[in-house]
């Protein structure tokens, strides 16, 4: 993910600090085929700089203008947008698509002081909800201490509530690959397009290596010690690709010992079956052996490092989307 639309409060704390001037517009509620999903951002600078997106370009100039009056007013603004069916693929929202952007200038409306809460709750990997109560005007930050907040947190998903907007910012999604083999060098690209954080772990430093793996990044140390520095979360998906016992197992066993959402191991059903012995003769729980995804990946009939590469990217995605949901 690039920082445009990863990092929009960072970028509007920073703005307002630097003295620049700084509106977020936010995605409220969506009908029909909106280009851009609930909880989507983008940030307008007093100079009518912008960072992120709203709708993927259809409506971005409009909510300009008005994030611009917002800086004058001091008062934050609910705009909708719709279009009928003939002039929707002109603009982009498709279908008769419609959106509401909350427009928020920063400092007033939003002050610095709950911005900067949001920004370090980010910061620190804590899940955290802003919230706004869209008939008194009311704004504050929340954990998943209800059932309802915990069920968004889990499906990532923002929205509207009663009279307030809910929006989840979740920590970044991290994927990380035990084994600098041909199905990393396909893998990794494939994560990072898919909003992920990846990392490859690898102690050989001629697999490991940036000619190898270009832009990647990468931790030559012994996977249980780089994982346990890397400290995987919730938010975290771990894939083995070694073949290695020596160098999979240690990390097999420090992504049981995670909160990771996924760990998928490759191999054949023979060879997870021997994976299994080791794993129970070193007194690992059946319970937690089944938390493996073995053979990695969804049967899909792939050949080659891609299509491997991808048929693991798939089913991340499917425990993450509807096991987690």
């Amino acid at each position: 993910m690039t920082q445009t639309f990863t990092q929009i409060p960072e970028i509007a704390l920073d703005w307002h600090r630097r003295g620049r001037g700084a509106v977020l517009a936010t995605v409220v509620e969506t009908w029909g085929s909106a280009p851009r999903p609930v909880g989507s951002q983008l940030v307008v600078s007093g100079a009518g700089e912008m960072e992120g997106s709203v709708s993927g370009g259809c409506v971005e100039g409009a909510v300009v203008e008005e994030a611009m009056e917002a800086l004058t007013s001091h008062a934050a603004q609910m705009l909708e947008f719709g279009v009928a069916d003939e002039d929707a693929f002109a603009v982009g929202l498709a279908c008769g698509g419609r959106i509401k952007v909350l427009v928020e200038p920063v400092g007033t409306v939003l002050t610095e002081a709950l911005l900067a809460d949001l920004v370090a709750a980010r910061a620190a990997r804590k899940p955290v909800a802003y919230l706004v109560d869209l008939e008194t005007g009311a704004r504050r930050l929340a954990a998943g201490d209800t059932p309802a907040l915990a069920a968004r947190f889990r499906a990532d998903k923002s929205g509207v509530e009663g009279s307030e907007f809910i929006a989840i910012h979740n920590p970044p999604l991290r994927l990380m690959v035990v084994g600098a083999v041909h199905i990393a060098q396909a893998l990794l690209p494939m994560a990072r397009m898919a909003g992920y954080d990846p990392v490859l772990i690898d102690p050989r430093p001629a697999f490991a290596s940036p000619a190898r793996f270009p832009g990647a990044k990468l931790v030559e140390d012994w996977p249980d010690a780089a994982l346990e520095a890397l400290a995987p979360d919730s938010r975290s998906a771990i894939v083995t690709l070694t073949h290695d016992p020596k160098l999979d197992d240690p990390a097999i066993q420090a992504a049981l010992a995670s909160d990771c959402f996924y760990l998928g191991c490759l191999g054949s059903t023979r060879t997870h079956a021997k994976r299994v012995e080791r794993l129970g003769a070193a007194g690992v729980s059946p319970e937690k052996i089944a938390r493996i995804h073995a053979p990695v990946g969804l049967d899909i009939g792939s050949q080659g490092p891609a299509e491997i590469a991808l048929s693991i990217l798939a089913e991340i995605t499917r425990v993450l989307r509807q096991e987690g949901a």
